[in-house]
């Protein structure tokens, strides 16, 4: 048999392991909380929800949309960007609709990264921001982002110590997983960095509304020049609960998005038009429902962070995403992140995310989803108490 040199490239995927012990014990009739995977369970908004509806009767609708996303998206897509962080876009040629956000990294990396090209990418981070580097065939370099460290000057050092010169840099705050926030002087500096180094940016803003106590995450777009170099990709999968419905969009630089534009030109037709015209209503309509999902999120972490602390597991509280990055306790720590994960599942019926499969940096964590209601984090944090008691 020949072999798939591209495929090969690709480690195995590390959920799957926690993922089929998760099944094989809910087939066996076990009560597995599920707050791995960060699959949003809140319903859609019903005023987008009866959009799609309508529209989906239209048999106008029902044909081959435009895979750059059609014009009154675009157009949204940019006036949403200038309510928001008054960025001015123009949606002819900064702005192209994608099927989610990582569709939109991935095909985008495809199409301006070659074999040879190093691309910088924090770790541990979300998988697809690596492996769209892997899987284009570039060479990847991980910049640590962990607490104990100033990941500026690591993407400095790391700058400094490779050749090739790196072309792109991929980033996402708010972070998933490691939640981490930053602020618009962080912004600033990242842009001037990468506009002195001639770098391409590219800025995952998935969680660009999951945040709480005040804190605002900004747009890589708001730094002046930023365009230059940057684009920035979103997801209506948080933000509108939308996770399904598979929409998103790429803006800012003319270059990369025009690249990305005629790649998927390609590769596909574009997200059916009655999601298309539903995301219109999302983006351009009442905003109250995102601060609907944002409470509920906020209350799911505050419901999380305190039953932690109640059976002694210190973990801070995080300042955005759907997530809780959680050290695993020093006892447990020599197992890793894969085997403590196996083991919680076996024996606290709680099933979360080992931060090993979020790259090397990440095997002393394991990630909590925010996607169960209070009364299951609850149940889910009395599983932990016994298991922390039997093991006392």
């Amino acid at each position: 048999m020949q072999e798939f040199r591209r495929m090969k490239r690709l480690p195995p995927y590390v959920f799957t392991v926690v993922n089929e012990l998760k099944m094989e014990l809910r087939r066996k009739g076990e009560d597995i909380i599920d707050l791995g995977m960060g699959n949003p369970d809140l319903p859609t908004p019903k005023h987008i929800v009866d959009k799609l509806v309508e529209k989906v009767r239209d048999p106008r609708n029902h044909r081959y949309s435009a895979s750059k996303g059609i014009t009154k998206l675009r157009h949204a897509i940019c006036g949403w960007y200038k309510r928001r962080y008054d960025v001015d876009l123009d949606p002819e040629t900064e702005a192209v609709a994608t099927i989610g956000a990582k569709e939109g990294l991935s095909h985008l990396v495809l199409a301006t990264v070659s074999p040879g090209d190093v691309v910088l990418v924090p770790s541990p981070t979300y998988p697809i921001h690596p492996y769209s580097v892997v899987i284009a065939g570039g060479d990847l370099r991980s910049v640590p982002l962990m607490p104990d460290r100033d990941f500026f000057e690591d993407l400095k050092t790391a700058f400094r110590q490779t050749w090739p010169q790196p072309k792109m840099l991929i980033i996402s705050f708010p972070h998933n997983p490691t939640t981490v926030c930053v602020d618009m002087e962080f912004m600033e500096k990242i842009v001037a960095f990468c506009r002195e180094h001639e770098i391409w940016l590219v800025h995952d803003f998935a969680y660009a509304d999951l945040a709480f106590d005040g804190y605002r995450p900004p747009s890589v777009l708001q730094v002046p020049g930023a365009k230059e170099v940057a684009v920035e990709l979103f997801s209506m999968s948080k933000s509108y609960s939308m996770a399904g419905w598979r929409l998103g969009f790429c803006v800012g630089n003319r270059e990369m998005v025009h690249a990305l534009t005629r790649i998927k030109s390609y590769l596909d037709y574009g997200v059916f038009q009655p999601i298309q015209i539903a995301g219109i209503i999302a983006l351009n309509e009442d905003q109250s429902c995102v601060a609907q999902i944002v409470e509920t999120y906020r209350k799911r972490r505050d419901t999380l962070i305190k039953g932690l602390h109640r059976v002694g597991w210190e973990v801070p509280s995080p300042k955005a995403t759907m997530f809780v990055w959680a050290e695993i306790p020093d006892e447990y720590k020599s197992m890793g992140s894969v085997e403590f994960s196996k083991l919680l599942i076996r024996e606290a019926k709680v099933a979360v995310s080992p931060g090993r499969g979020f790259g090397e940096y990440g095997d002393e964590y394991v990630r909590f989803a925010l996607v169960e209601n209070e009364h299951r984090i609850n149940q889910a944090i009395r599983g932990l108490r016994k298991f922390f008691q039997a093991g006392a």
